[in-house]
């Protein structure tokens, strides 16, 4: 597999971003959108509704936030973007395709302060094989 972030793995709907963020508040009870914790990440996604054809490698789309309540300074949560970004990039192949494999993801970074590429790279490590 390579180790590209082309377009299509880019979440830009704001409709789905709209249900995602919406349907994963810890106050909604809709079982769609499944979320968990995982430092320095809180995680959202929507499981696939039919499985992803066997011949065709399907590589969810994704979207990455960073607070800018903690990080006033555009370049900090830019600098974290990129690293979260990188570390998707190299593990994603940890992802495996089935039925439950996700269709969207959002990775909410929860940390007070930047922490280290390799660190985020751990706990991206986690978070995908979790999934």
């Amino acid at each position: 597999m390579q180790q590209t972030f082309t377009k299509s793995e880019r979440l830009c709907s704001k409709k789905v971003l709209g249900e995602l963020f919406k349907k994963g508040s810890t106050t909604g009870s809709n079982q769609t959108v499944r979320t968990f914790y995982l430092f320095p990440f809180r995680v959202l996604y929507m499981p696939h509704s039919d499985p992803p054809a066997p011949d065709e490698p399907f590589l969810p789309a994704i979207v990455i936030t960073v607070p800018k309540r903690i990080f006033k300074r555009a370049v900090d949560r830019n600098l974290i973007r990129r690293r979260v970004r990188e570390a998707y990039r190299l593990n994603k192949s940890l992802l495996k395709p089935n039925q439950l494999s996700p269709a969207y993801i959002a990775f909410l970074y929860t940390a007070k302060q930047i922490i280290s590429f390799e660190e985020i790279e751990k706990g991206m490590k986690l978070v995908l094989k979790k999934m």
